[in-house]
C-alpha cells in the first residue's frame, strides 16, 4: 500500500473545528480522573437524549441480542451505553496523548503466560480484540507488557488521520491501514503480535454468516484469513473498564487450538462466541452504537433498523 500523503498546510479554515478537537482531546487527558468520568457521563448524556438515530440503533441490537430483558432493563442499559461511551472519549484521550505509565496501577493483567507462550514460538501474534468504549486505552495499556502493532480504519478528515496515526504509532509499534492485509502478513512474519478488531459488519463482500447472539450477522473472514498465511496463534484478548470506574483488567486467554480449521463459518462462529462472552460481562461498555446487524443473509431481508 501506498505511504500515507497530507496536504503541505493544516492552516485553511475547514480544519480549525479538527484542530479544535485535537486541542481538547490533549487537554483532556491531563484532567483528574473525577473530572473525566463526570464529563463522559455528561457527554454521553447529552447524546442519549438528543441521538435519536444512535437510541433507536442501541436499543434494536439491545432488543436482539438480550431478548430476556425486560424494557425498562433495556432502556437502562441503552443508557449506561452512551454513558460508558461518554467515558471512552476521554480513556480514548488519555490512550493517546499520555504515558501509559500514569495507568500502570490502575490496571490488573491476567493471563500474560499465554502470550509469553504464543510469542516464543517465534511466528509472531494476532490479537483478537473487541470494540469497546476502551478499546484504545486497552492498547495503550497493553503496551506495558507486550508491544504490538494494531489495525485500524483512516479517518475521512486528513488532520485527525495524521493525529490519530502519530498516536497510535506511538503506542503500538506501527498503526496498519485495515485495507493493508499486505502489511498486516508482514508484520506478523517478523515475529510481531497484531492486534486488530473483527466485531463489525463490514459488509457482504468480505463475511460469512455466523450466529452472534443467536443472530446470523456478517462476519468477517479475515481472521482465519491471516492465521492461514501466517502460521501465528490467534489470541483472544479482553479489556474493560471495572465496576469501580477507576481500574481495568486486560485479561489474555489460551491461543485458539485448531485455528483456523479451513472451514469459514465454524471459524467465525468461534471468534463470535468469544466476543459474545466478552460481551456479556460488560455489556454497558461495547459500541452498541455501530448497526451490527446491518447486512443481512439475503439482500430481500428486511432491514433490523
Amino acid at each position: 500500500m501506498a505511504k500515507k500523503t497530507y496536504p503541505e498546510s493544516f492552516a485553511h479554515p475547514r480544519y480549525w473545528p479538527a484542530w479544535l478537537g485535537i486541542g481538547a482531546m490533549k487537554a483532556s487527558a491531563f484532567l483528574p480522573w473525577c473530572a473525566k468520568l463526570w464529563l463522559g457521563r455528561g457527554i454521553g448524556e447529552l447524546a442519549w437524549r438528543f441521538g435519536k438515530r444512535r437510541r433507536h440503533i442501541t436499543d434494536t441490537n439491545l432488543k436482539l441480542c438480550f431478548p430476556e430483558w425486560s424494557e425498562a432493563e433495556r432502556a437502562r442499559q441503552v443508557r449506561k451505553t452512551f454513558h460508558a461511551n461518554g467515558i471512552g472519549i476521554f480513556e480514548t484521550a488519555t490512550g493517546w496523548c499520555r504515558d501509559p505509565e500514569h495507568m500502570r496501577d490502575r490496571v490488573t493483567f491476567k493471563g500474560q503466560e499465554h502470550m509469553e507462550r504464543a510469542m516464543a514460538q517465534g511466528k509472531g501474534a494476532l490479537i483478537v480484540g473487541i470494540h469497546f468504549s476502551t478499546l484504545d486505552l486497552g492498547g495503550a495499556l497493553h503496551s506495558l507488557f507486550f508491544p504490538a502493532d494494531v489495525v485500524y480504519r483512516p479517518h475521512d478528515n486528513p488532520l485527525f488521520e495524521r493525529f490519530m496515526t502519530r498516536a497510535r504509532n506511538g503506542i503500538f509499534g506501527t498503526a496498519i491501514d485495515r485495507h493493508d492485509l499486505r502489511g498486516v502478513v508482514r508484520r506478523i512474519k517478523s515475529g510481531h503480535g497484531v492486534w486488530y478488531s473483527p466485531d463489525q459488519d463490514f459488509g457482504r463482500d468480505v463475511s460469512v454468516f455466523a450466529p452472534f447472539f443467536g443472530i446470523d450477522a456478517a462476519s468477517i473472514k479475515l481472521t482465519a484469513k491471516i492465521a492461514r498465511m501466517t502460521g501465528a496463534p490467534v489470541m483472544p484478548l479482553m479489556f474493560h473498564r471495572n465496576p469501580d470506574n477507576r481500574t481495568y483488567t486486560l485479561e489474555y486467554l489460551p491461543a485458539l487450538d485448531n485455528f483456523p480449521s479451513g472451514d469459514d463459518v465454524a471459524d467465525a462462529t468461534r471468534i463470535n462466541a468469544f466476543i459474545e462472552g466478552a460481551i456479556r460481562k460488560h455489556p454497558e461498555q461495547y459500541l452498541w452504537l455501530h448497526r451490527r446487524f446491518k447486512t443481512r443473509p439475503e439482500k430481500s431481508d428486511p432491514s433490523l433498523y
